[in-house]
This record gives structure tokens, sequence and C-alpha cells, in this order.
């Protein structure tokens, strides 16, 4: 009997049995790579990589300022998309006169539309509008005669020739037709306020992260993004104003 017992014990710990020094560490590394893979993504998105730019180069993604040293130009300029609603407009507009800076706002022609009195108040006050289609339609889905009719009906309402396609893409046809008739405004700095999973100081280090001369800023007037873009946009513009940073309209 003692002898089954000896046999069946082992003298020293197995593979199986040996403590694996590496089971705390493999969570933290997962955690890590993931938290790497976010930011990899995140940078990405809130600011456009030179590849995808290529696929739009008659699009304007960032302004050309004077590099004159004795005029120390320092410009950016604020946009919003999305809007014009009444739950978050009027906020944006009364935080841009408090803050002293002018922006350009791209109107979805279907809530301008619902609030021509938004419309009037956004001119009144000094800033610039552009067309973002009258039903926010995605060019990807949709041929190009309807995509232009659709451009063109909002452009008509808003009587601007500046234009933004929804999420930033086209496709090649769509961009010929609208480059011929309308000034095509992109970005280089995508606050990402849109989204749920990031914080308002996360959306607010995007803008002041990459943000530089010339920059197009790209903030929204809508419902789903103001509890992150109400708080992060005046910290945002207050911070590049520290900068040097002036506010332009396009």
């Amino acid at each position: 009997m003692s002898k089954n017992r000896a046999a069946n014990t082992p003298d020293r710990a197995t593979p199986e049995m040996e403590a694996n020094p590496y089971d705390e560490e493999r969570p933290r590394s997962l955690l890590m790579r993931l938290r790497l893979v976010t930011e990899l993504l995140n940078n990405l998105i809130a600011r456009p990589p030179m590849l995808y730019r290529l696929f739009f180069p008659e699009a304007i993604w960032r302004i050309q300022v004077s590099h004159d040293r004795r005029r120390h130009d320092r410009r950016v300029f604020l946009t919003f998309d999305d809007g014009p609603v009444p739950e978050v407009t009027p906020q944006v507009l009364d935080m841009l006169d408090e803050l002293g800076v002018k922006a350009t706002f791209f109107m979805v022609g279907e809530n301008a539309m619902r609030h021509p009195e938004l419309v009037e108040e956004v001119r009144r006050r000094g800033h610039s509008i552009g067309s973002h289609t009258m039903h926010h339609m995605q060019g990807l889905h949709t041929t190009w005669l309807a995509y232009a009719r659709d451009v063109a009906q909002a452009a008509e309402l808003l009587d601007t020739r500046l234009f933004r396609p929804p999420h930033g893409i086209m496709k090649p046809e769509q961009l010929r037709v609208m480059n011929a008739r309308y000034n095509i405004i992109m970005y280089d700095v995508v606050s990402r306020d849109y989204s749920r999973r990031l914080t308002a100081h996360e959306v607010c280090r995007n803008v002041c992260r990459f943000a530089r001369n010339g920059s197009i800023i790209v903030f929204h007037d809508s419902v789903k993004a103001a509890p992150r873009m109400l708080e992060a946009m005046p910290r945002a513009v207050r911070w590049l104003k520290k900068q040097g940073y002036e506010f332009d309209v396009l």
C-alpha cells in the first residue's frame, strides 16, 4: 500500500502543478493591449490619416495660413455638424458669444426647415453656414443622382456653396459632381463628441492634441453629442486661445 502511494506521489511538482508566475500579469498585459488598440483607433479617427485624404484630393482638409512671423498668425476653424436643433444649437451660440469666437455650422437641410429661426440666428451672430445634405444622406448608400439632388436641395435652402458630406465619405462619381458645384470642406481634427464611449475630457484631449495651424475642427450640435460637446468644446477653445490661436469662419 505504501509503495503504491509512493509511486503515485511525484517527487516534485509536475508542470501542471507548478504555479505560473505570469498568471497575474496576463490580465494586466491584455488590458494594456486593449487600451493600446483603443487609443490607436481613436487617433486614426480623430486625425484622419493622409492615406484616407488621398481618396478625396479635391476636398479642403486644412486651411493654409500665412506663416508671416511678424503677424504670428495662428488660426483654426471651428465647425459644427448635424444641427440646427433647439435643444443644443442655442446653447452653442451662447457659448461662442461668451468665448468670443466664430464658427461654421454645417446644417442638415431638414433640420433647417424645421427651425428656420435658428438658421437666421446663426447668421445674425456672425457665423457662417454650410450644407450637410438635406437628409443626412450617406453617399455610399445611394446613387450619385439622388445624392446630388439631396445636396442641391439643402444648398439652395441654406444659400451656401460650402458642403460637407455626412461621415466624411462619398463615392468617386459623387465627389466629381460635388467638386464642380461646391467647396467641399472636410477636416483634420475630429473631436469624436458623438461617441458615448468617450468622456468629455477625452473629447477635449482629441482636439487639443491634434489641432495645429489651419486646422478644421469638428464638433456636433446634436442631441447625441451634447453631453460631451457642451463641456469639451469651451474647454478646448479656451486652451487653444491660451496657445495663441484665433478662430475664423470658412
